[in-house]
């Protein structure tokens, strides 16, 4: 990687190396965020079918 960033050094594109690092950056912490989002979204509806069963579990067959 210091090969890598010594090429970039000695060509002058260092505003282009720290472009490159604060998209990878961001694109890994959205594609976090949205795996948490995901995980958040199945544990409501898990939750959501637990509250439903006890529901009819306990519902009052008139």
């Amino acid at each position: 990687m210091t090969d890598f960033a010594a090429a970039f050094a000695e060509r002058g594109d260092l505003g282009h190396l720290a472009l490159f690092l604060w998209a990878s950056g961001a694109s890994g912490l959205l594609v976090w965020a949205l795996r948490e989002i995901a995980a958040s979204n199945r544990r409501f509806e898990d939750f959501v079918t637990e509250i439903a069963r006890l529901e009819r579990l306990f519902a009052d067959p008139d």
